[in-house]
């Protein structure tokens, strides 16, 4: 029936205009538990893809056997082109087709000789992809370009066609199915002539590797010249130009001084670059030097950052260079009750959530102990009046969680956090060498953090001094140990105490335990934090973490905009001086022990070069 409707079933490939692929795996399988082991769920499947125009995916069909009535694949294959960016979805029990079409929402019966062709799929694709307007510009562009929408290749307006016949970047990294489907919709919306774009992605699911896909092929294409790369933090841009974007190695540069250098197309640069602030909080506007026109494109990494200040200093800058395409990536599209990104870029134009990267299994799934401390529960009234960290007297009166950490520091509730974790990690684990991040409420308390946990490690920092380290913004040693703890290779340091440094951007592979030790009201701040421990790397033993709550923080997951899955919620009261020595025991199976893949070197073939094995 494809076939008849003109589709070829024989070529394979990209480079063809159109082709159908069968059994498309589209995921790794969802990470599950099985008593005391890890194992994959089923990958996902499409049965039938209909591409066009260099690997544009167009149709998702879902074909069951005729013991299965009509329609019993049409939602899979919904929710499959919801995935893919599709927008239209059909199922198939061999006697015929029901077409469900994302546009209008409307489905409909057909039968076998009823398949649409490529040119009807089209057409119907360019009058649905925009506002009335939006379709007569590209048809009147099309007929202008002589292209009256006769033949497939020829119905696609020219500038659509320009943009996404450039191909992807493949000599590194093959895209995933979302991250195609994120740059084929951006790519759409900037030939229909949109400037503002918002793209939604979850923690740890490539959106620097997505944006580079993006630049390659516009800039490559020609369509952009100048492009600005926007971020808020030193170590995101060195680790952006390092990896993701060395294949623009020689285009790119990082700007410094607030100077341009006209020789490098791609520029990555610092906020603070084109603002900065007075000490009484006037906005200075550095970018007032610059030609308006000077970029023609930008992109602003993780668009939702920083306080509403920082909002006004980002949008300053973007509203100063409107002329140029302005494209803003998040994992968390709201900024609770301030102002939404949304409202500047206008609703994302594609998203892929967290609970979506777990259950496709690109994310790592996450189980919970949230722990009540007494004095937290039940409020605190010092028994000999304290001092702060600035030295001065602490008043005498009860206190709450809430002051826990900011005007109030219990060296004995310190004490018994760094326990809890100390345990978790040996008992419960099994695994002292576990990456972890111990979010505090500053850099302070981070510090104290460090003194508790090293008290109940001192046997492992003996071997190394590095085992435990205060990674914060004030700490240029520990600043610099930042990759060290990042990198997959090195095993120091293991701990790392923290209070805003490492919440976002931070590509943190390997964490397999959180510790949130802070008061955190914001979602936005919470959801950054969980995507610390996203990423999987199962050769070196990393399928699932673990979130040691003290501050009650998880009640976040029931927010309505919080899109995650939890496994397993544990809670656990606990008395601040009768617990001091108790070890908290779990159920082996819900923490299993990750391992490393071993790998018998023995088999691999020996290769010589230059008279020289290699592996």
């Amino acid at each position: 029936a494809l076939q008849k409707a003109g589709c070829d079933l024989e070529q394979m490939g990209m480079e063809r205009r159109a082709f159908v692929k069968q059994n498309d795996t589209f995921s790794d399988g969802q990470i599950l538990f099985d008593k005391n082991t890890i194992k994959r769920g089923t990958k996902k499947r499409c049965d039938y893809v209909l591409y066009s125009f260099e690997g544009f995916p167009l149709v998702i069909i879902e074909a069951k056997d005729d013991s299965h009535s009509l329609h019993d694949g049409l939602q899979q294959a919904m929710e499959y082109a919801k995935g893919h960016g599709c927008k239209f979805a059909y199922s198939s029990n061999g006697k015929g087709f029901v077409e469900y079409d994302f546009f209008t929402g409307r489905q409909r019966e057909l039968s076998l000789d009823e398949f649409p062709s490529e040119k009807e799929l089209l057409e119907r694709f360019y009058k649905g992809s925009g506002d009335e307007e939006t379709t007569k510009a590209l048809k009147d562009k099309a007929k202008e370009e002589d292209s009256a929408f006769l033949l497939p290749r020829e119905s696609i307006p020219k500038e659509l066609q320009h943009l996404i016949m450039q191909p992807f970047y493949l000599e590194k990294n093959t895209p995933r199915y979302y991250q195609v489907a994120a740059v084929n919709k951006t790519l759409e919306a900037i030939a229909s002539g949109q400037k503002r774009i918002l793209l939604i992605m979850a923690t740890g699911t490539g959106k620097t590797f997505t944006a580079f896909e993006i630049i390659w092929r516009l800039y490559k294409a020609g369509k952009i010249k100048k492009i600005l790369y926007l971020a808020d933090r030193n170590n995101l841009i060195d680790q952006t130009m390092q990896n993701d974007f060395k294949p623009l190695g020689k285009e790119a540069i990082k700007i410094e001084k607030k100077q341009i250098d006209s020789a490098h197309p791609l520029c990555f640069a610092l906020y603070q670059q084109f603002v900065s602030f007075k000490e009484d909080g006037e906005l200075i506007k550095n970018f007032e030097g610059y030609a308006r026109d000077a970029f023609d494109f930008i992109l602003v990494d993780e668009c939702h950052r920083s306080s509403a200040k920082d909002d006004s200093a980002w949008r300053t800058i973007l509203e100063y260079f409107d002329s140029a395409i302005q494209v803003g990536m998040t994992a968390t599209p709201k900024h609770d009750n301030e102002a939404s990104n949304i409202h500047y870029f206008g609703e994302p134009v594609y998203t892929y959530s967290l609970k979506q990267g777990i259950e496709d299994g690109f994310l790592a799934p996450y189980k919970v102990i949230r722990y009540g401390i007494n004095i937290d529960l039940m409020g605190y009234r010092p028994e000999d009046q304290k001092r702060d960290k600035a030295g001065n007297l602490i008043p005498d009166k009860e206190y709450q969680s809430s002051d826990f950490n900011r005007t109030l520091y219990i060296d004995e509730r310190t004490a018994l956090v760094a326990k809890k974790v100390s345990d978790f990690l040996k008992y419960t684990l099994k695994d002292r060498y576990a990456k972890t991040i111990v979010f505090c409420q500053d850099t302070y308390h981070a510090n104290l953090m460090r003194q508790a946990l090293i008290n109940e490690n001192s046997d492992l920092m003996k071997e190394n001094s590095d085992y435990i380290v205060r990674i914060t913004g004030d700490d240029k040693v520990g600043k610099s140990l930042l990759d060290k703890f990042k990198s997959e290779k090195e095993t120091y340091p293991v701990i790392a105490t923290t209070s805003k440094l490492l919440t976002t951007g931070a590509d943190t592979k390997m964490v397999k335990l959180i510790v949130i030790d802070s008061n955190i009201s914001s979602l936005t701040d919470f959801k950054q934090i969980i995507g610390r421990g996203t990423r999987i790397n199962e050769k070196l033993g990393k399928s699932y973490f673990s979130i040691l709550d003290f501050k009650n923080a998880t009640r976040l997951f029931a927010d309505k905009d919080f899109d995650g899955e939890t496994l397993t919620e544990i809670d656990k009261d606990i008395n601040s001086k009768d617990d001091t020595k108790q070890t908290d025991k779990f159920n082996e199976s819900d923490f299993p022990e990750q391992t490393p893949d071993t790998i018998d070197k023995s088999s691999f073939k020996k290769i010589e070069v230059d008279g020289v094995e290699v592996l």
